[in-house]
């Protein structure tokens, strides 16, 4: 996004290692949150494989989260505050919405922050066909977190959590995940195709993202938990190429 923003090199590697930044620090802290849980149910996770200590993993969140932060200062308090926007929605699911019928939530809200946080850190501003992008990706993140929670479905049942794909069950679950994934798949090609000629490379992105995006939903549709969990890892894959030819086809304008 900062490339396609006009943002240099320089630029561009800051933003993309202040968002890895951020990402680390949510993801810390998930482990931190989750430490007890995953001993007797996901023991190859670092801190009960004994890999990193509980305070270890809290000093690594706290860390990520202040390079993140420091990294967004040079392109300003707007980008800063997108900064502990995006931190404040992860720690948000860490610690409060994960295990609950709300866990996709935060997914279906930060989501549309990431490209959001590329263009903004480089201009100062957002485009107007934006108007179009986040509400799309609005609904692939909830999308993409209907598709997680499925993975995870037997072991938040063992553990006596909750989340949305046991609320609405196996079938219904995956019934909603691929509605919501077709409803971003047809909205991307519907305006893509109608902004006018596409170049043969894009239109082979686009139809690409849309088969990989495809194969994740009917990998997903039966299986145990494992089977799942590459079927949402594939989805989650599909949507971010989908997003990228998407903005290759799409002019952004409305600076």
């Amino acid at each position: 996004m900062a490339l396609l923003a006009g943002a240099d090199a320089p630029t561009t590697a800051r933003l993309g290692v202040a968002m890895i930044a951020l990402q680390a620090s949510i993801g810390a802290l998930n482990d931190v949150a989750d430490a007890a849980h995953d001993a007797g149910h996901k023991p190859g996770k670092p801190i009960p494989a004994g890999a990193i200590s509980g305070r270890s993993a809290l000093a690594v969140a706290v860390g990520a989260a202040a390079i993140g932060l420091a990294l967004a200062w040079p392109s300003g308090l707007a980008t800063v505050g997108l900064a502990l926007v995006v931190l404040g929605i992860g720690d948000a699911y860490d610690l409060v919405f994960k295990g609950t019928a709300w866990s996709w939530l935060p997914f279906a809200v930060g989501i549309p922050l990431l490209p959001v946080f590329g263009w903004l850190g480089t201009v100062g501003e957002v485009p107007a066909s934006f108007a179009i992008l986040l509400p799309v990706a609005v609904v692939a993140g909830a999308a993409l977190a209907v598709a997680n929670a499925r993975a995870d479905a037997e072991r938040d049942a063992a553990a006596g959590l909750d989340s949305v794909a046991l609320r609405l069950g196996s079938g219904p679950s995956w019934a909603v995940n691929a509605l919501l994934l077709g409803a971003v798949v047809a909205a991307a090609l519907g305006t893509a195709v109608g902004g006018g000629p596409i170049a043969p490379l894009v239109s082979a992105g686009l139809v690409g993202a849309a088969i990989v995006i495809g194969f994740g939903v009917g990998l997903g549709f039966r299986g145990d938990s494992a089977r799942r969990e590459r079927a949402w890892e594939l989805e989650a894959i599909g949507v971010g190429l989908l997003a990228a030819a998407w903005l290759a086809a799409v002019p952004i304008s409305g600076q």
